[in-house]
């Protein structure tokens, strides 16, 4: 079913049958639950998908289900934003399948739009999932997600005499909103592989100065890289989110 909500949440998804429920779940305890929900099946060839469509059956929101073929989260962000915006969406907030958005996420994500007239894009706060590590694992995941906010301030390419109209501040594509004219004016997410969040973040740098940075707006972040790769792995992975260590945006 679909809705005319002004407010749409976009899921993406690729194996996620193990984990997508916990996000269902707690996008379902949301305080504001005025908005459609769009989970994006990125060429999963688990149960994600089915999982999905189950939920929107007795959903307390509208929910619809795609599938996004070509593989890389940029590909299925990018297609459910603009599924989104032609179906009536202004308003768009992203997290991912591994995430558990705290029950005041969308209001603060809409709040956050909304209070501020124009284009807008806003950034959230990310915590590590209190079901997954102790404290230690935690505190471990805060750290990395500082280091790299401090690098990617600091590398010379991301200052400002380059032609940004805001200052770096790292930019969590799990736990993020933004107004749909400003996502077709900075020309959406790039449709590649992962990362795509630090150069989103500076393609809306060169249309904007209005982003803002919500800490009302919280996500419950899956630290499972920390098992599969261990900590060297894991900081290599987020100081290439947020200092930019390879691919660069060329636009």
């Amino acid at each position: 079913m679909s809705g005319g909500n002004d407010l749409w949440v976009i899921v993406p998804a690729h194996q996620e049958e193990e984990r997508i429920t916990g996000t269902l779940r707690a996008l379902a305890a949301q305080r504001d639950r005025d908005f459609t929900l769009l989970v994006v099946d990125n060429a999963s060839s688990d149960r994600t998908g089915a999982i999905a469509r189950r939920f929107a059956v007795d959903a307390p929101f509208p929910v619809e289900v795609i599938d996004e073929p070509e593989k890389g989260v940029g590909c299925a962000v990018d297609s459910g934003f603009r599924h989104a915006i032609e179906r009536g969406a202004t308003l768009l907030a992203r997290t991912d399948a591994d995430c558990l958005p705290r029950p005041g996420w969308t209001a603060a994500a809409r709040a956050a739009m909304t209070d501020r007239p124009g284009p807008t894009l806003v950034c959230g706060r990310i915590v590590a999932r209190r079901d997954e590590h102790g404290p230690l694992g935690r505190a471990g995941f805060s750290a990395l997600v500082r280091l790299a906010a401090l690098f990617g301030r600091l590398r010379p390419a991301h200052a400002r005499r380059n032609g940004y109209l805001a200052p770096y501040r790292m930019h969590a594509g799990n736990n993020m909103a933004v107004t749909a004219d400003l996502y077709l004016a900075c020309g959406g997410m790039p449709r590649r592989p992962s990362p795509t969040d630090r150069l989103f973040l500076n393609r809306v740098r060169r249309q904007t100065d209005r982003i803002v940075h919500c800490r009302a707006m919280v996500v419950e972040n899956s630290t499972r890289r920390l098992r599969a790769y261990g900590i060297r792995g894991t900081a290599r992975w987020y100081l290439d989110q947020g200092s930019g260590g390879r691919g660069d945006d060329p636009r």
